[in-house]
C-alpha cells in the first residue's frame, strides 16, 4: 500500500510538473517585421542584431502590457509602434516610397471578442497609423478610411502627426531610384509588364504585424506597412484589409500577414485561415500553411503569423525568411529571421 501511494504522489508530481510546462510555453504574443529573400550570407552580424534587438523590444512592449492585465488591443498597438518607429522597417519611418517620391502609409487593427476594426490607408502625415487604425475602430462608425479624410479624423482624435519629410530614409529612397531605374530599361526594351522580375520583388515589400492574446482571453491582431517600392496611382495593399491583411476571432485566431499584397488580398488570406479553423476544424499551422501554399500557386509569396486563444502560435512563410518572434506567459522571448 505504502509503494502504491508513493508512485501516486511520483505520478501527480510529474504531471503537475508536465502541466507547468506546457503551460509556460503557451503563447501571448508574436510579431513580424516583413518576409522575404532574407538570407544569413547576406547579412552582416551588426545589422542582424539590429533586427533581434527591434523585434525584441517591439514584443516585450507588449508584452509588459499583458503582464499587468492590459487589454491585447493595447499590447498590438504598443509592439506596432515599436517596429513603425524604427527605420529598418517598412511601416512609419521606414516607409517605402511610391513612384511619385511620397510615402503612403496604410494599417488595420482588430479586436477578436465583438469583431470590431479599424484601418486607414494611403495616409502621408500620421506618425504611427496604427493608432489611426485603432481610433477609426474605436471612435468612429466607419472601418477604413482614407487619404486626407483619415488625416483629419487622426488630427480631431488628437493623434500625433508629423511633416511628411519625416519618413524618408535613405536606403528606401535608394531603392525606389533602383526600381525607377529598371522600370525605365524595361521600358526601352518594349518589356513592361504587370509580372515583377524576382529581382526587385524584396525591395517592393515588407510590412510589420503582431498578434496578442491578454489575461481576459481575448485577441487582437494588428498590421502596418509602406506598401510596395515604386506603387503607382494610390494603390492600397492588403494590410488594410479586413480578412486579408488582418483578421481577429476569438473562436478562431487572429491573423497579420505580409508579403506581396494583391495575392493576400484576391485569395482573402487572413479571414480564409480563420475560415478554415471554423469550418474545418483544421489546427491554425494547417489552415495558415494551406492558404500561404495557394498564395505560393498563384505566383505570390510572403507569410504570416498567427495565434489563437489557447496560446498556440505559427509562423509560416513561402520566402527565405521573415523576421518574427514570439513571446510566452512567462516572459520568455525569441526571435528568428531564416528559415
Amino acid at each position: 500500500m505504502i509503494k502504491r501511494l508513493n508512485f501516486l504522489i511520483f505520478l501527480v508530481c510529474c504531471l503537475s510538473c508536465f502541466s507547468s510546462r506546457a503551460q509556460s510555453q503557451k503563447y501571448v504574443m508574436v510579431v513580424h517585421g516583413g518576409a522575404g529573400t532574407i538570407l544569413k550570407k547576406n547579412m552582416s552580424a551588426e545589422k542582424e542584431q539590429l533586427y533581434v534587438e527591434a523585434l525584441r523590444q517591439s514584443l516585450q512592449a507588449g508584452y509588459n502590457i499583458i503582464k499587468r492585465g492590459g487589454s491585447s488591443v493595447d499590447a498590438v498597438e504598443a509592439a506596432i509602434h515599436i517596429l513603425e518607429d524604427n527605420p529598418l522597417f517598412n511601416a512609419g519611418k521606414g516607409a517605402v516610397f511610391t513612384n511619385a517620391g511620397t510615402n503612403e502609409l496604410d494599417a488595420s487593427i482588430m479586436e477578436g471578442e465583438e469583431l470590431k476594426a479599424g484601418a486607414v490607408a494611403g495616409v502621408t502625415t500620421i506618425k504611427n497609423p496604427i493608432s489611426a487604425a485603432r481610433a477609426v475602430m474605436e471612435k468612429s462608425e466607419h472601418v477604413l478610411m482614407a487619404g486626407r479624410g483619415a488625416e483629419r479624423f487622426a488630427q480631431d482624435c488628437g493623434l500625433e502627426t508629423v511633416d511628411p519629410a519625416y519618413f524618408k530614409t535613405e536606403d528606401r529612397w535608394r531603392a525606389l531610384q533602383r526600381a525607377l531605374s529598371a522600370d525605365s530599361a524595361k521600358a526601352a526594351a518594349g518589356k513592361m509588364s504587370s509580372k515583377l522580375s524576382p529581382s526587385v520583388v524584396d525591395e517592393k515589400f515588407g510590412t510589420v504585424g503582431c498578434v496578442a492574446l491578454d489575461r481576459s482571453g481575448n485577441l487582437a491582431a494588428g498590421t502596418s506597412t509602406g506598401g510596395m517600392t515604386n506603387k503607382k496611382y494610390g494603390r492600397i495593399g492588403d494590410a488594410p484589409i479586413i480578412g486579408a491583411g488582418t483578421y481577429c476571432d476569438n473562436n478562431t485566431a487572429g491573423v497579420s500577414c505580409t508579403g506581396w499584397g494583391e495575392y493576400f488580398i484576391r485569395n482573402a488570406v487572413a479571414k480564409t485561415v480563420c475560415d478554415l479553423i471554423a469550418y474545418k476544424a483544421y489546427d491554425i499551422k494547417k489552415a495558415s500553411e494551406e492558404v500561404l501554399k495557394k498564395v505560393a500557386d498563384m505566383g505570390g509569396s510572403g507569410g504570416l503569423i498567427i495565434l489563437d486563444r489557447n496560446g498556440n502560435a505559427a509562423m509560416p512563410f513561402n520566402t527565405e525568411g521573415m523576421y518574427r518572434g514570439t513571446v510566452t506567459t512567462d516572459g520568455k522571448i525569441e526571435v528568428f529571421i531564416y528559415k
